[in-house]
């Protein structure tokens, strides 16, 4: 996700913002919008989230539409992630002659964030914030730098940490607004991730509906389910995305299960121990497949192992202002836990928002492990 304005005495004079991998990117929208407006580019300020490309990809280098356009100034906010190319754009509009500001160059030990960088047109100052432009494409950054997918685990429970009751009932814990906002997480991922008690207990569809109650096409969809044991009357494997459907199985599943489930949706042999599918060996798979990132919607024990495994990236827990209370309520998070205060896992760049009546909690997970 990249945003490019140009800037000519201090007026906007064309904007662009990249749609899609294979379209032109932000800085190329940018020029074409300001010849659509009639705007004489040649001189201007080029600001842009991230450091333009260099390489022959789907599409032309960015350097080389900024180089022929005559462009005097680049502000750049983030880096190019990838190590191959990492700088070079930058390096070249450079050796060009082209004036190029970048938020990392005006860092120092003792400032969280860059200073304001020289003036541009009519005294305006510009700050460019690093974090921010980062931000945006976390996901992305994780997986071409790892090529695992950005984990994000995502709950809504009570004040006091349930999800559901003994007998499982859950809907609903949080509010409407709340819902919209986890489920815009949801179409924002490529891929969602369940156990299958979560597909016994609810049948979820997973599907990504717009806030016009229509069913978009869901990201892939994935079930944990070692022993094969998703019904083949269940939603995920039936309805009209059952193709996006994928059910990890491993070898002590039944064959006989395992063939009925492949008629219906793919079927993916992991290795497991214990009856516990192998989470690594999962994330560098369905990353080679191209999931930069996974939202993680399963119960208290598929969050735990994530989580305690340090395999999630950063958290989404919605709290709604009801206390459910009991011993055998279901909770967000299980698993193990930690045995000592020391071992709990910490977060952090923690950002509490008010939805409706909820609080929605998105923080960074401290403890990370390639």
């Amino acid at each position: 996700m990249v945003g490019a304005v140009l800037v000519r005495g201090g007026k906007i004079i064309g904007e662009g913002w990249h749609r899609r991998a294979g379209l032109a990117h932000a800085e190329v929208e940018a020029l074409k919008d300001a010849a659509r407006r009639g705007e004489r580019v040649r001189g201007a300020t080029l600001f842009v989230t991230l450091e333009p490309c260099c390489t022959h990809g789907r599409t032309p280098p960015c350097t080389e539409a900024i180089l022929a356009a005559g462009i005097r100034r680049v502000v750049v906010g983030a880096a190019d992630p990838n190590p191959a190319h990492a700088g070079k754009g930058l390096e070249k509009l450079r050796e060009a002659g082209v004036k190029v500001s970048h938020a990392n160059e005006r860092r120092d030990a003792n400032t969280p964030h860059p200073g304001p960088l020289p003036s541009e047109g009519r005294g305006r100052r510009v700050v460019a914030v690093e974090s921010e432009a980062t931000r945006l494409n976390e996901a992305f950054n994780h997986w071409i730098v790892r090529q695992t997918p950005f984990v994000t685990v995502k709950a809504a429970m009570t004040l006091d940490g349930k999800i559901a009751t003994a007998s499982g009932e859950s809907k609903w814990i949080t509010g409407e607004r709340s819902r919209q906002v986890a489920m815009r997480l949801r179409f924002d991922s490529d891929a969602v991730l369940v156990g299958i008690n979560t597909v016994l207990a609810d049948d979820p569809s997973l599907t990504a509906r717009a806030p016009s109650g229509r069913v978009r096409k869901p990201p892939r969809r994935f079930v944990l389910d070692a022993f094969a044991r998703t019904p083949t009357g269940s939603v995920l494997v039936s309805d009209e995305f059952a193709a996006l459907t994928t059910v990890v199985v491993s070898r002590a599943a039944p064959a006989g299960r395992v063939k009925a489930l492949a008629k219906r949706a793919r079927v993916l042999l992991a290795p497991a121990r214990a009856g516990r599918i192998n989470l690594r060996w999962l994330l560098k798979r369905i990353g080679k497949e191209g999931v930069t990132s996974l939202l993680v919607e399963g119960g208290g024990e598929v969050n735990a192992a994530f989580l305690e495994a340090g395999l999630a990236q950063r958290v989404a827990f919605f709290y709604a202002p009801k206390i459910l209370g009991g011993r055998d309520a279901r909770r967000g998070v299980a698993g193990e836990g930690a045995k000592r205060l020391a071992d709990l896992i910490e977060l952090r760049e923690v950002e509490w928002r008010r939805v409706g009546e909820d609080l929605w909690l998105s923080a960074r997970v401290g403890r990370e492990q390639d």
